[in-house]
């Protein structure tokens, strides 16, 4: 029962520091990439960069994921460095 109000507050703290953040960094910043450039403000422009560090991460761990299970299917004793197995 005590961890269910830690979890509660704890989802009350972040969401208050992340309005905090947004409510604080209004300010307007311009991104170049060759010729085009476009202006948004501070927040937004580091929550995109969230966003596609979070599809880049899953996209590795469906990777790594993928791997495992390929080395599950050959058996456990193969040779890590790519030898036959024992």
């Amino acid at each position: 029962m005590l961890s269910r109000y830690v979890y509660i507050a704890l989802i009350v703290v972040l969401t208050a520091s992340v309005l905090l953040f947004k409510l604080q960094n209004l300010e307007q910043v311009t991104v170049r990439l060759l010729s085009p450039s476009f202006t948004l403000p501070v927040s937004v422009l580091l929550v995109l960069i969230y966003v596609l560090e979070m599809l880049t991460g899953a996209r590795d761990y469906a990777d790594a994921k993928t791997r495992g299970i390929a080395q599950v299917l050959e058996g456990y004793d193969a040779d890590p460095f790519g030898g036959p197995p024992r």
